[in-house]
Order: structure tokens, then sequence, then C-alpha cells
């Protein structure tokens, strides 16, 4: 498991324009009405997507010109804008049909259920008539055609209940099919949604440089120059930006994103998630690298700072022994080497290690693929290289190299609760991909002005 970090960063101030809200009126599309009036509601927005693309199309010509610029990437805006508000609809339309399949597999399952009870009932009664002797049924029974009829009657109900009960199974299998079917067309929407959203973003700030040289366009050629060293500038105060990792060399954002991009090769994890994860990280603000373990049998250990003693600082069956390892291979002291405290008040262990906040014991599973990606003897988990290496490898085995908002979302999930990630995991995901945005900005920024 991949305990919290803290890593101050310096604030990046060049961040994503807002994501475009939903101009469609919110309708619910559960009843026949609601969804005629939301599947209208769609065809309009089709509507809308063709015109500006009609407008776009006829701008094209005017291309050359800075003010034709404009008007084509006002254009793509509102085509963005009426694209995201048609997804919007289909979620909402997909999230209602899902909704109504969870009940009937619901339902189906309370029938199961209800006949189950009703079966065993049955069943309890069938064995206490096959309990009885020849004899008992002969002197206890004032009619033994009665007697067998029950027999074959209970016989016949159980027959009856078991090919029920097949029927029942065989309509929530294919329920939970459709369910299924529809998560996952709901799903690849919302990422549908997120690329728009992005490239909305992108648009609108292609779009605010147009206007700066549309306004310079008439000035002199110094104006033009001020406006390309306002560029670099600010492309240099991006690249210049510290992931000040604490306990380990500070990291500049440009070096960062190298390490990031050069994951990506061999892991497919956006270099942007890596980066907002470990901004998300930061923000967290939890006391991480301010403990030593200094009781190798028990795991306790004391705080850096204060001297305080600590217990559970690290699992000694778990981590200690690979900690220990880690400590001859790269020579360093166990007893001496900060690693994170444990919250007390949650319980549970600390002893994470580094910028990614890898416990030992994770770290010993990844060690061997960091340095081979790296081309190291021995990974260590204070490099900042080495960690990055290892949150994109980490997020690769958690679902994030399939790429898209629902993949990158559940696996930010999965890295700061694991098992946990559907429920704990959750808001922090939601973090997280709020600043992929802002981060592949910049990066984008600086791919243009680099």
């Amino acid at each position: 498991m991949v305990r919290r970090a803290v890593i101050f960063i310096l604030a990046l101030t060049f961040t994503a324009l807002p994501l475009g809200f939903a101009h469609a009126q919110a309708v619910a599309c559960d009843t026949p009405e609601q969804k005629a009036q939301c599947q209208a509601q769609y065809d309009e927005l089709q509507k809308e997507i063709a015109a500006q693309q009609q407008i776009i199309n006829q701008t094209e010509a005017q291309k050359s010109t800075y003010q034709g610029n404009v008007a084509t990437l006002n254009a793509q805006i509102k085509q963005a804008q009426a694209q995201i508000d048609a997804k919007n609809l289909q979620i909402k339309q997909f999230g209602s049909q899902i909704s109504q399949k969870a009940a009937v597999i619901t339902q189906l399952q309370s029938r199961i259920d209800a006949g189950h009870d009703s079966l065993a009932s049955m069943l309890r009664q069938q064995q206490e008539i096959d309990d009885y002797s020849p004899v008992e049924v002969a002197l206890s029974s004032d009619d033994l055609s009665s007697f067998f009829a029950d027999v074959d009657a209970f016989a016949a109900i159980e027959d009856n209940m078991q090919s029920l009960f097949s029927d029942i199974k065989s309509n929530k299998a294919q329920t939970e099919s459709q369910k299924a079917q529809l998560a996952a067309a709901q799903a690849s929407t919302t990422d549908a949604k997120y690329d728009i959203q992005t490239k909305q973003t992108k648009i609108s700030t292609d779009k605010t440089q147009q206007q700066q040289l549309l306004a310079v366009a008439a000035a002199s050629e110094a104006a033009q120059q001020k406006v390309l060293a306002a560029n670099q500038a600010k492309a240099a105060q991006i690249y210049a930006a510290l992931f000040p990792l604490r306990d380990a060399a500070a990291i500049q954002f440009g070096t960062a994103l190298q390490y990031a991009q050069a994951s990506e090769k061999s892991t497919n994890v956006d270099p942007a998630l890596v980066l907002a994860i470990l901004t998300q990280e930061s923000n967290l603000g939890a006391n991480v690298g301010q403990c030593y373990v200094t009781n190798l049998s028990t795991g306790d250990g004391v705080g850096k700072n204060t001297g305080n003693a600590f217990p559970g600082v690290m699992s000694p069956t778990r981590d200690v022994p690979p900690f220990v390892a880690l400590s001859k291979a790269l020579g360093f002291d166990p007893s001496h080497q900060v690693v994170s405290c444990p919250i007390l008040s949650a319980g549970g262990w600390g002893g994470a290690m580094g910028p990614a906040q890898f416990i030992p014991s994770t770290w010993a599973l990844y060690a061997s693929r960091i340095a081979s990606v790296n081309g190291v003897a021995v990974a260590n988990p204070w490099s900042p290289k080495d960690a990055i290496t290892a949150m994109s490898l980490f997020l690769e085995d958690l679902g994030a190299g399939a790429g898209g908002y629902t993949a990158e979302h559940t696996a930010a999930a999965k890295y700061y609760a694991g098992a946990g990630w559907a429920t704990a995991g959750q808001a922090y995901a939601n973090q997280v991909m709020a600043k992929v945005q802002g981060i592949q900005t910049n990066i984008d920024f600086l791919a243009n002005n680099s």
C-alpha cells in the first residue's frame, strides 16, 4: 500500500481555464415524457454542433488573419460546449437505465431469496416424511393414498421451484450483463466528455494567445517581441518551479516532467496524472518523513525533531526485513533514515519512504523493475527519478495505462485508498483529476514555447 506523502510544492499559477458548465436544462430522464424531453434536447444540441461546424468551415479561409483565428476558436469553443451538454444528457440517460436495471436485479434477488426460504421449508417437511418408516406410515395414517399424494405433491412443487429458480437466475444474469454494458457505455461517454473538456480548455488558451497577437498586430515589432518574451518567461517559470520533496533532493517541474514522460513510454501512464498525484500529496499536509525506526525488533521509533517515542513506526514483520535489506544495499543506517510517522489516530503503521511514499514491502515488489527501467544497480526510494518511475509503474498496475478519465480516476482512488478505493478514495481521486487539466495546460504551454 502506498502511504500519503507531504511534498511541499511551489504553487503553479498557470492553471487551466475553468471547465465549461453544461448549458442544457437539467432534466430527469426516467419517465417516457422525460425521456422524450431528453431526446428532443439532445437533438437540438446536435443541430447546434452542426451549426458551429458550419461556422468553422466558413472561417477556414480567414485563418491567415488573427481575427479569423479568433472566430474559428470561438466557434470551436461553442461546439465543444454543445458536445459536452450532449454527453451530459447521455450520461444521465445511462444512469437512469442503470438504476432501473439495479432495481430489477434487487427484485429478482428478493424472489430468489424468498424462494430459497420456501424451498428450505419444504425440504424440511420432505425430510420429515422421508424419516417415516413403512410401519409408522401404516400405523399412523388413516389414509395411505393421501400420505403418498402429499409426497408426490412435495416432489412436484420442488421440481417446479427448481425450474423457476433457474429462470429467475437466468433473467438476473442477463440483467446484470445489461447493467454492466450500460455502465461501460456510461464510462466511455464520461471519458469522451472529459476529452472534449480538455480540448475546450486548450482551445480557450489558444484563443487568448490569438487575441493577444491580434492586439499587437498593428503595433511595432517590439510589441510583438514583448509578447514572445513574456511567453518564454512564463515557460521558464514553469520549468523552474520546484517540487521540494522532503528528505529528497528538490526537483524542478521540468525535470519531474522529463522523468514522467520517460516512464510514459513503457507504462502509457499520462505524465500529467503522475505530477497531479505529486501535487495532491503535497496539499494533504500529512506529517511525512519525520520519524526514525529505532527498534528493529518491534518497529517502534522516535520523532526526528523531537526525539519523542513513536510506537508502530514500521511493521516489524512485513516491512522491517526489506527495509534492513535496502539499507545494506544502499549503505544507510536504518535507525537514522527518515520515514513516515504513523498516524496514531488512524491506527496502522508508518514507515513509508521517499517522495512516492512506498512502504518497504511494496518497494521491494517494484525495486527490480525500477532498477531495470532506470539502469541502476539498486532502486532508491529517495531518488526523485526512481520515485517517479515507481509511481508510474504502480499506476500502470492499477489500470491508469488504459487512459481516459474513468481509468485514471479509478487508479488515483486505488493509489490512495487501496482496497477501499470505491469509497475512501473517491474524494482524493476527484481532487487529483481536477489538477490534471491545469498541469496538462502547463505541459502544452511548454511544448509550444520551448
